[in-house]
């Protein structure tokens, strides 16, 4: 009867080492299969912040040109009617292609405000504002220089304009740190579950 005991003994003892290995090997195998998907989660997170810093960047930069394009052109038109010592005829066509170059940037502002972050957005907004702004006070000196009442309009555009490179600054400081953070937040870490 003893040697059944001891063998009753030695198979259970077996059967719950065994149990207890697999037990123990079951528990390493899903912390090494949750280490995995933590890495692969991270990746994706990391992959992620890439593709959205590098399509803001590029909303960004589309904006900026497309502002650019519609500032130079209209910064032009203004210092042209300010030169002039006599009065200059209304030059439609070329207010209106200022006009399409500024509906340009507003539509690459839709892009960027898209993007986001919200203080980009609202940078872009006001820079957009401001712009607009500009247009119609050199479209004003524009038409006042052509029947020749000028009186102090220049002045006026011209604090438009510092409010603008104002803005232009404000936005550009939001937009790289914007740029800036989306890295930060790439090599951050998952938090463990």
């Amino acid at each position: 009867m003893t040697t059944i005991v001891v063998a009753v003994v030695g198979v259970l003892g077996t059967v719950m080492g065994a149990a207890l290995t697999a037990f123990v090997a079951a528990r390493a195998e899903q912390r090494r299969e949750d280490a995995q998907s933590r890495v692969q989660v991270n990746e994706l997170r990391v992959e992620h912040q890439r593709w959205r810093r590098e399509r803001r960047q590029a909303a960004y930069l589309s904006f900026l040109e497309a502002l650019g394009t519609a500032d130079r052109d209209n910064q032009a038109l203004f210092l042209e009617l300010r030169a002039g010592r006599s009065p200059v005829p209304l030059d439609a066509t070329r207010i209106a292609e200022i006009r399409l170059k500024f509906k340009d940037a507003e539509s690459a502002a839709l892009v960027v405000m898209l993007e986001g972050p919200g203080t980009v957005a609202e940078a872009a907004q006001n820079l957009v504002d401001q712009l607009s702004s500009l247009v119609q006070g050199v479209r004003e000196y524009a038409e006042a220089s052509a029947a020749n009442s000028l009186a102090g309009g220049g002045d006026t555009v011209h604090e438009t304009g510092m409010e603008f490179i104002a803005q232009r600054k404000a936005f550009l400081g939001r937009a790289r740190n914007a740029l800036d953070e989306s890295v930060e937040h790439g090599h951050r870490l998952p938090e463990a579950h």
